[in-house]
């Protein structure tokens, strides 16, 4: 059973960079290579601490998954090569995956241009009882759609719609959709996964290089890394808009995976924790059954 010391530490790890109000969020103020009281030499104790949080995760999610009440949905975002993928895949690791689904979005299709820009998240929503974590979502809409002036007339708007306020709107529309989600037992919670320009370079250099990621670097990610002022002004106002208590951001270093990993662990476990989960209590009349169906079992001899 996991103790209280274990949750109040894992809990608190990721404080520094929960988001609850948007208000005078700056990104500048979180530094991408942050590792809190952490030293280089630390990694072996930090990735032990990864280990312990992932299996206070499963227990957790074992819990979600009994109680069938509350379901989590977990955001990605992130810039090329800030380590999504990865630290998706190092703290779900020890998750049932009957309870949990991973979908990543990429370039619409022409059926999800003819629908508004939240339809084909909505149709992924996670069922009660489950995580849903999503790869990128509707936020590429006040991001790269937003960089990319392209991306918004493929989109077919009403050209009354599309003001200068289109993206102070499509905020105010996600922060509400988002408090929609809660209010119908869904917990939202959003990653930044904040990588440095120079890392981000040093990442696609080692892609280049190593014939085991190439098929990882594409010439698109040069191209975006050319707007890289134009993202983190994309960013700062999507988080100062839409950081609120009922569905935090949390802006995570990303310049070192193995904090990056922890700091999400420790964000996941937070979530989990303050719903409250229990497995479903039996009325004394299951309780009965159950303990009739014990007896026949006992006295009954199998052939």
């Amino acid at each position: 059973m996991e103790t209280k010391t274990q949750l109040k530490q894992a809990k608190k790890l990721s404080d520094r960079f929960r988001v609850t109000d948007g208000q005078g969020f700056r990104l500048k103020k979180f530094d991408p290579a942050d590792i809190l009281n952490f030293k280089a030499e630390d990694r072996p104790v930090a990735e032990k601490s990864l280990t312990d949080g992932v299996r206070l995760l499963a227990k957790l999610q074992d819990k979600l998954y009994a109680q069938d009440r509350w379901s989590v949905l977990l955001i990605f975002q992130a810039m090329d090569a800030a380590g999504k993928d990865g630290a998706i895949k190092h703290v779900m690791t020890g998750v049932n995956p009957q309870g949990c689904e991973v979908y990543s979005f990429k370039t619409p299709t022409s059926e999800e241009l003819d629908h508004d820009f939240l339809w084909r998240c909505m149709k992924r929503l996670p069922e009660r009882g489950r995580i849903g974590i999503f790869n990128r979502s509707y936020y590429e809409e006040t991001l790269v759609v937003r960089v990319h002036g392209e991306f918004l007339a493929s989109q077919k708007l009403p050209a009354r719609v599309v003001t200068k306020d289109i993206w102070k709107e499509r905020l105010k529309d996600i922060s509400n959709f988002e408090r929609y989600l809660t209010h119908n037992g869904i917990a939202v919670v959003k990653f930044f996964l904040h990588v440095s320009k120079d890392e981000q370079k040093k990442r696609f250099l080692e892609r280049i290089d190593n014939p085991d990621k190439n098929w990882k670097f594409s010439l698109n990610d040069i191209h975006e890394r050319q707007h890289w002022s134009e993202y983190m002004n994309a960013y700062e106002e999507t988080i100062q808009a839409t950081a609120t208590k009922f569905a935090p951001w949390y802006v995570v270093p990303a310049d070192n995976k193995w904090f990056t990993r922890l700091v999400v662990a420790s964000a996941v476990v937070r979530t989990l924790e303050s719903l409250d989960l229990e497995y479903p209590q039996l009325s004394k009349e299951e309780v009965k059954t159950l303990e009739a169906a014990k007896v026949s079992l006992m006295e009954r001899v199998d052939q």
